[in-house]
């Protein structure tokens, strides 16, 4: 796993998925990219945030829920949604456009969401 030089070492993507630090950076780029994404489609700058309910059925969706620990929170599978994301950006396994696209091209949020993180885990070689 390509570690970034802004980021710490991580030994598994479990540790990055639980990783609080990564998960507020994340909380920022998502709501970001979401926002673009929004903007995109309505053709009118819109500052969005994305509702926590949206990433914790993305990551059940995307096959990520697997990875984290058994009982785990609607919270906290919102904040692993978005360590990962951010962690993939910064390791250059995704790229910026990349997410927007992705979350542009489905009208469902927590379906392009889904859909980002399996890319994700898929080139993380973590996909089922």
């Amino acid at each position: 796993m390509k570690q970034p030089l802004t980021l710490k070492r991580y030994g598994s993507v479990e540790e990055v998925l639980l990783d609080e630090d990564l998960a507020g950076l994340g909380d920022a780029y998502v709501n970001f990219i979401y926002s673009l994404a929004v903007s995109q489609k309505s053709r009118c700058p819109t500052g969005a945030k994305v509702n926590n309910r949206v990433l914790a059925e993305a990551v059940k969706r995307s096959g990520l829920r697997r990875l984290l620990p058994h009982r785990v929170d609607r919270q906290a599978r919102g904040n692993a949604a978005e360590a990962l994301i951010v962690f993939a950006w910064l390791s250059d396994l995704v790229g910026f456009e990349e997410c927007v696209e992705k979350l542009v091209e489905n009208e469902d949020a927590t379906e392009a969401f889904a859909g980002l993180l399996h890319i994700i885990l898929e080139r993380l070689g973590e996909a089922e």
